[in-house]
């Protein structure tokens, strides 16, 4: 009898164990989102010479480039390139079309020559009726369509906001009335410098459409609004440590793509993005722990 309660007793206590123990107790760690960078950023340097520019923003640590339409001596030949960027590590994130790009006529061609580059997502950079009261309905169906001929790829289209998205429309924004109009699957790329520089805060937006937003531009936009602001990741209204939490656990976001369309005084392009990717990474890591 003593050695069956013995038995019970050690049963007992390695259960006790089992439900205490912090691998049982831990949360399953959150996938971490990649940094990639958009080209625009770098468009003269990658005007002069395409393969140094890669190169050095490999080297700067980026995992993957967001296209904006400049490809130097590769712009016909896109396997050239794909080639380019295995070798040094780099993934197509995603890249900025206009919604001729995607119509009936060049949809093929524009879908081939992104699919060689691994490019899953094709975001719609600038389109001035989505925010024209009379033809964001426009937009709207085009992102639609888009959506739907793209799942044959396995592909998605998106939106990419500057500031007038968030002009006041039918008691909300026009970013708003393109997320709650379109497909589910439609990426809202939310720029989260414009959106600050509107007014609004990007952490909201993030949360009010969970999963839309995979891929998003982190930057600071100063202008002339706010001569006195240093336009790099880190600084202005932007609460980024809430932002970076809101796409890791909230947004779905599988890339944060840092832009930079302003210079501080004093550095180059290519320095500027260097500093925005390292108060990037520091957002990242506070994150973890």
């Amino acid at each position: 009898m003593k050695r069956v309660m013995s038995a019970l007793v050690s049963v007992f206590a390695m259960l006790c164990m089992a439900v205490t123990s912090p691998l049982v107790m831990a949360k399953p760690a959150k996938t971490l989102p990649q940094v990639s960078v958009q080209l625009w950023s770098v468009k003269e340097d990658l005007a002069k010479d395409v393969d140094g520019t890669l190169t050095k923003l490999a080297e700067l640590g980026f995992a993957g480039v967001e296209f904006a339409g400049e490809f130097g001596k590769y712009a016909d030949n896109p396997e050239a390139l794909k080639q380019k960027m295995d070798a040094l590590g780099l993934t197509g994130s995603g890249a900025h079309v206009s919604f001729e790009q995607l119509n009936s006529d060049n949809i093929k061609q524009t879908v081939a020559f992104y699919r060689t580059l691994g490019v899953s997502y094709l975001i719609i950079g600038w389109d001035e009726r989505a925010w024209d009261e009379k033809r964001i309905d426009e937009v709207v169906t085009l992102l639609n369509q888009a959506a739907e001929d793209l799942k044959a790829y396995d592909m998605q289209v998106g939106f990419h906001n500057h500031d007038h998205e968030f002009n006041t429309y039918q008691n909300a924004t026009f970013w708003d009335y393109i997320a709650r109009n379109t497909q589910g699957s439609v990426i809202m790329q939310q720029d989260v410098g414009w959106t600050t520089y509107a007014g609004k805060d990007p952490v909201e937006y993030v949360k009010r459409y969970p999963g839309r937003t995979q891929t998003t531009h982190y930057k600071v936009v100063a202008k002339d609004k706010y001569p006195d602001l240093v336009p790099l990741i880190g600084e202005g209204a932007t609460d980024w440590p809430a932002l970076v939490s809101a796409n890791i656990e909230v947004g779905g976001t599988h890339w944060l793509v840092v832009e930079q369309e302003e210079n501080p005084e004093g550095l180059t392009r290519m320095q500027a993005v260097e500093k925005s990717y390292q108060a990037l990474l520091t957002f990242l890591q506070q994150y973890q722990k």
